[in-house]
């Protein structure tokens, strides 16, 4: 085996510096700690699901302007068991609340009181709500902080407070989801820390992975801040950081270390183990993290500043993992040494023979029979997957929250208690070439009126060319009747030589829902253009990224089919304890993929990266197969587990799409470990057999190493 090639050299600096690399890792961490985690004063809120380009958006810029909103941004119920809104005292008392807002604070406040209007009184006459509409040139960030400034003042001594509405649900959210990620951390890190132990078998192994692994996550965040220097990111990016943070480093710590302790046994050296497992492990890490990243970075093809985040910050963390695995963990397994296998756990005698037999067995079964298991693992995922395409797509909303979450009960206060939901409001912005006509804006709203489920229409407002029509509904903006009524408004004629734009949040869910699927084929075709790319340098096979690709969909497909019938139709909802409201959220299941996607070719690469090993020296394609799935039993089972530690601890999450990541991701792997791995991968090599090595002007993989592997020494 060379160690002479550009891994293996990088392997002796690490070990020769490893004390730099270990106090500029120190001085790192303490400037990551100081200043990257003032990333979350600079993150922007759950928001930003929205196409910049779409038809909502661009209404909304309108009226930002001139025209202005009419709007209601927060809504806050009040109740007293004990009186009425005909007693003067609680009359009174929320009336000094709402005229204490200070000056300025609100562009609109309307109650019962200010309008008269009984739709703001519930039938038994002892709630009342107040609808406040915020300063229309702030953006989502200034809206809830002016919505967290003016709570306070709102409070009623002895009258019971609760706020709705798009602010204060989206400042509940945010909070809620980072505490999520707080509390997922708190019983998964305990739970990952006994698992790694018993994974290496050794404290110190396990050690040193979870070092690296808290390094990457708190190296992410400063990545995360400097591209937030230059572009808005979610809240929801730290969770991405989070998970794969952990997910990524201890794959490839387990990859390193366990050929670490092979190498020990047999080089004359610390040094040169080190040098040896970077020839071969190192590489592949190179590879696996480099095709994650490009996975991740895929969801740049999306104009959401949602979706932006989710691929800079799983491209940050992606990168960050393959630095730290080249760097401190070497440096870390030099100061190791021998001592890597210091601390066991006493779980019984390894037998080297006997470590993944049944994984040995299993691939030999499979491939006396690789045509039939092929049709049958393809037709059950497919099967599996098929619930996928029938589903109803939302957006987020306060149906993310827990039943009993504040934004959420409001909601459902005013559906079962009151004549009209205040927040339900659709609004259409009229622009012509020449101020409109009243009579014709009149009747426009009179035949918007018309469509079913709208409640009423009525023009709000008119500057200059503009105008700004505002409808009600009584439906539920996330369900199959409330897309059609989009369709139906956007269909009518406007008046002549004019032109309108539908926003709110059935609109913006129409248009979010049609920007995912209009981009979606691109980002399928990117991620599998790039890992195609990256694998063929890797391997030098042109069938072989295919297969990899292919088979990672399928997977995806049956997870994707499981989170449809268990959000969308509540299948064991109340095991996970949420409340399903007949819809998925569109951009979560993109989530899942990308993280299952990113991962799963990591998996994928290091069995392959093995079984090439193995067949190059064997030359006998199906023993390598079966070797190559024993040997790499130990790491992918280890990593998919402890993976599903991680992402696990997020089912527990109180906000519903946080359950569909932790579901999501855990059902991936365990599809992916068992039935691609297991099943379908050795099949598909013995169906393919040496084609699967196949690139223009070359046949096997023995005969010429790959491009990547000419520049760096082959093993």
């Amino acid at each position: 085996m060379r160690e002479d090639g550009v891994f293996g050299r990088l392997g002796r600096v690490m070990v020769r510096r490893r004390r730099w690399v270990v106090a500029g890792t120190l001085a790192f961490l303490v400037f990551a700690g100081v200043w990257g985690t003032g990333v979350f004063g600079s993150l922007t809120g759950g928001s930003g699901f929205d196409d910049p380009g779409s038809e909502s958006v661009r209404a909304d810029r309108i009226l930002d302007g001139p025209l202005g909103r009419y709007g209601n941004d927060v809504v806050v119920l009040y109740r007293d068991p004990a009186r009425t809104v005909d007693d003067p005292a609680y009359a009174g008392a929320v009336q000094r609340a709402v005229g204490a807002l200070p000056p300025g604070s609100v562009a609109r406040a309307e109650s019962y009181w200010s309008t008269r209007d009984p739709a703001f009184v519930s039938r038994d006459r002892h709630s009342t709500y107040v609808v406040l509409q915020l300063a229309s040139r702030d953006d989502d960030r200034r809206h809830v902080e002016r919505y967290e400034q003016l709570r306070p003042t709102l409070s009623v001594p002895g009258v019971e407070v609760r706020f709705g509405g798009l602010v204060p649900m989206t400042e509940q959210v945010n909070r809620e989801s980072l505490g999520d990620v707080a509390r997922a951390e708190m019983i998964s890190l305990p739970v990952l820390a006994v698992l790694l132990v018993l994974v290496f078998r050794g404290a110190v192994a396990a050690g040193l992975t979870l070092a690296v692994g808290v390094s990457v996550a708190l190296g992410g965040l400063v990545l995360l801040r400097v591209v937030a220097l230059v572009e808005d990111i979610s809240t929801m990016a730290v969770n991405v950081v989070t998970i794969l943070a952990l997910a990524l480093a201890i794959d490839y710590a387990l990859l390193v270390v366990g050929r670490f302790r092979d190498e020990l046994t047999r080089a004359p050296d610390v040094e040169t183990a080190v040098a040896r497992t970077m020839a071969t492990a190192g590489r592949t890490v190179t590879f696996s993290g480099l095709t994650a990243a490009a996975a991740l970075a895929c969801t740049l093809v999306f104009p959401s500043r949602f979706m932006h985040s989710m691929g800079w910050a799983g491209v940050t963390v992606a990168l960050m993992a393959v630095a730290g695995s080249l760097t401190l963990l070497l440096a870390l397994l030099g100061f190791a040494g021998h001592r890597v296998n210091s601390l066991r756990v006493p779980l019984g005698r390894r037998r080297a023979a006997g470590d993944g037999r049944h994984w040995y067995r299993l691939a030999h079964a499979v491939m006396r029979r690789p045509l039939a298991v092929t049709l049958g693992v393809v037709a059950l995922l497919l099967a599996l997957g098929a619930p996928f395409a029938t589903a109803n797509w939302a957006r987020p909303g306060d149906w993310v929250q827990p039943a009993d979450g504040e934004a959420r009960s409001v909601t459902r206060v005013l559906a079962a208690g009151f004549p009209r939901d205040p927040a339900k409001i659709v609004t259409a912005v009229v622009e012509a070439d020449a101020p409109p006509g009243r009579d014709a804006l009149g009747e426009y709203a009179r035949r918007l009126d018309a469509v079913p489920h709208v409640t009423g229409a009525r023009v709000t407002g008119v500057h200059g060319s503009q105008a700004r029509v505002t409808l009600g509904y009584a439906i539920d903006p996330m369900s199959p009747e409330a897309r059609t009524m989009v369709e139906r408004l956007r269909a009518e004629p406007p008046p002549a030589g004019a032109r309108a734009l539908f926003t709110g949040m059935p609109a913006s869910r129409v248009d979010i829902v049609d920007m995912v699927f209009e981009r979606l084929p691109w980002m399928v075709l990117l991620a599998a253009a790039v890992s195609f790319a990256v694998m063929f340098l890797a391997f030098g096979s042109v069938v072989l990224p295919l297969q990899a690709v292919a088979l990672n969909l399928l997977s995806l497909s049956a997870a994707l089919g499981a989170i449809r019938l268990v959000f969308q139709d509540g299948w064991f909802s109340g095991v996970l304890g949420f409340v399903p409201i007949g819809a998925v959220d569109v951009n979560f299941p993109l989530l899942v993929v990308v993280i299952a996607f990113g991962v799963a070719m990591d998996y994928e690469v290091f069995l392959v990266a093995r079984i090439r090993e193995e067949h190059r020296r064997t030359g006998d394609l199906r023993e390598a197969v079966a070797v190559g799935i024993q040997r790499t039993a130990g790491v992918v089972t280890g990593a998919g587990l402890l993976l599903a530690v991680v992402v696990g601890g997020f089912v527990l999450s109180e906000i519903t799409v946080m359950k569909m990541i932790g579901v999501g991701v855990v059902l991936a792997i365990l599809v992916d470990l068992t039935l691609v791995r297991g099943l379908l991968v050795p099949a598909t090599f013995a169906l393919l057999g040496e084609r699967i090595w196949w690139a223009p002007g070359r046949r096997a993989a023995p005969a010429r190493p790959s491009m990547i592997e000419e520049r760096a020494g082959t093993p």
